[in-house]
């Protein structure tokens, strides 16, 4: 089954707007996220920040090998190149990472989203995304009209991030919760799963932090 040309063109923006990522890759001892891309070379991987020409080694800390399993699901033990943005920390050259964010398949390196944006979320079944940004949430469905409500702060408890707002009589709560979320559709995998409720409406899908 084909991926939704709604949510090809997101993921497509989403590299084609954001051709170099800034974010420095982790100090030794701070664990912070890493933006870059992957390869497989035998049984080593390497990590290559981006914007940066030098590389690490990739070790995954991550419980019960969890990190390696999402990579290889998107095709790194398949030796396809791989952008991924993974938290860690990088020691005497070796970028030792614990969680998932985002990583696709021959994603080119995207730009973090600063203040402007700090969460988007996407599913399908239907179609839609969520874009949390400054000031406004925007959720968009196939086939219906955005919705639009004030950003206000989010509520967290353990590994879940919760935010409810609503404008204009429209109300969307959504939770964002930490776990590996698959979409092979569109051969990526996510750090976060995504539930978002918008006037009665559920809907399910995949998040992660910009």
């Amino acid at each position: 089954m084909k991926m939704p040309s709604f949510l090809v063109a997101l993921l497509a923006a989403s590299a084609a707007c954001a051709v170099q990522a800034v974010e420095p890759t982790p100090a030794a001892g701070t664990p912070k996220l890493a933006y870059g891309q992957m390869m497989k070379h035998g049984d080593k991987v390497i990590f290559s920040p981006c914007r940066d020409p030098s590389y690490a080694m990739f070790e995954d800390v991550s419980a019960n090998g969890a990190l390696t399993q999402a990579l290889a699901g998107v095709g790194l033990n398949a030796g396809k190149k791989v952008y991924a943005e993974l938290l860690g920390v990088l020691d005497n050259n070796v970028l030792k990472a614990s969680e998932l964010n985002f990583a696709h398949t021959d994603g080119r390196c995207q730009l973090p989203g600063g203040e402007d944006e700090s969460w988007r979320a996407a599913g399908h079944e239907p179609g839609w995304v969520l874009a949390v940004g400054k000031e406004v949430v925007v959720l968009k469905r196939q086939g219906q009209p955005d919705i639009r409500v004030p950003t206000v702060a989010f509520k967290s408890e353990g590994k879940q991030h919760r935010l409810e707002s609503a404008e204009g009589g429209n109300a969307l709560q959504l939770t964002f919760e930490r776990g590996l979320c698959r979409d092979i559709k569109a051969d990526s995998a996510f750090g976060w799963n995504a539930t978002v409720s918008v006037n009665g409406q559920l809907l399910k899908g995949c998040a992660w932090q910009r």
